[in-house]
């Protein structure tokens, strides 16, 4: 009998789980009641037309992740939610939101083209700005580990957000979005920051933004603004700012990268509430200490590297203060 969990092996391995976020410029999550297959979009809920729509986003190769999302209710729900994330561009908090209410999950393909193609919906559409929305991914046909800790999580986070009345933040089982040896695994919406390892006192701290901050070190996973091997940037300075960070507009980019992809020159630059702004750069080296080989997944037949890499060093280049006037 196969025993192994990739989960429980990336944290015995000590894994940094910071830089294992992609960039997706576009989620579209479509409610849709579980059970899901190992393939979510072969699942027997996802009509045809759907399962088509994806297929060719797929081989266009567009930086579009297509999600299955579902609640306690979904299964006897008469209307189907579709939410599509939409990343903004320059100094920014994150992503954008359209929310729509579908009299059914049939109606879904037709408003993701008109959306994906001229940004234009037709109807159906919610204004929800101020909610939040956090995807637990529980798809444990695709990954074990993402049933055996995820579904319990998603348990425990649903109500923690109800005893501590938060009525603008929803909790959503979610099919397979990566990184199922950090889970539980979660994303954070609209921000689109993901978050692993979790546990019930990290996820009142992540949901409340409140607590100690230093305590998101081995829970972050990246924000899915920012290229893959800069995140860690992010992270060091959002344990810099505290809380604080997550009011600030941000946007970030690789400068230059040795061609044995050793080190990494970066910038990031953001922006305070108050209008001013802060341009910092960063040398990050591969962190061989960090670097580790081990199987992605529950179902590897071997074993990947993980390549990380460290901050060496982060120094501010710029600052620009806004002068108020009486």
């Amino acid at each position: 009998m196969n025993t192994f969990f990739c989960s429980d092996n990336s944290r015995a391995a000590g894994e940094d789980i910071i830089g294992s976020v992609g960039n997706h410029q576009t989620y579209v999550l479509i409610e849709c009641p579980t059970p899901w297959a190992a393939e979510a979009f072969h699942s027997r809920w996802v009509p045809e037309n759907l399962r088509t729509v994806v297929e060719e986003v797929q081989r266009a190769k567009l930086p579009i992740k297509f999600l299955l999302i579902a609640n306690n209710l979904s299964h006897k729900s008469d209307s189907t939610t579709l939410l599509i994330y939409q990343q903004q561009e320059g100094l920014t908090y994150g992503f954008s939101k359209r929310e729509y209410k579908l009299e059914n999950i049939q109606q879904a393909a037709a408003v993701i083209k008109k959306y994906l193609w001229s940004r234009n919906s037709g109807g159906y559409e919610l204004d929800t700005n101020s909610t939040r929305d956090i995807l637990i991914c529980t798809h444990g046909s695709h990954d074990k580990c993402c049933s055996r800790y995820g579904n319990p999580f998603h348990f425990h986070a649903t109500n923690i957000v109800a005893d501590l009345k938060l009525d603008n933040v929803r909790i959503w089982k979610s099919s397979h979005f990566g990184g199922h040896r950090f889970a539980p695994t979660c994303i954070d919406f609209p921000d689109g920051r993901y978050y692993g390892n979790l546990n019930q006192d990290l996820f009142k701290s992540i949901v409340t933004r409140t607590g100690d901050i230093q305590s998101l070190e081995k829970a972050y996973r990246g924000w899915g603004i920012l290229p893959s091997s800069i995140q860690v940037v992010e992270r060091e300075l959002m344990l810099r700012y505290g809380w604080d960070w997550f009011n600030y507009k941000v946007v970030g980019r690789m400068i230059e990268q040795s061609a044995d992809k050793k080190t990494i020159r970066a910038e990031l630059i953001f922006e305070k509430p108050d209008g001013s702004q802060y341009n910092y750069q960063a040398r990050l080296v591969k962190d061989e200490t960090k670097t580790v080989e081990l199987k992605s997944s529950c179902n590897a037949k071997q074993e990947s590297v993980f390549v990380k890499y460290a901050v060496a060093s982060l120094w501010l280049t710029s600052t620009k203060f806004v002068t108020v006037t009486a």
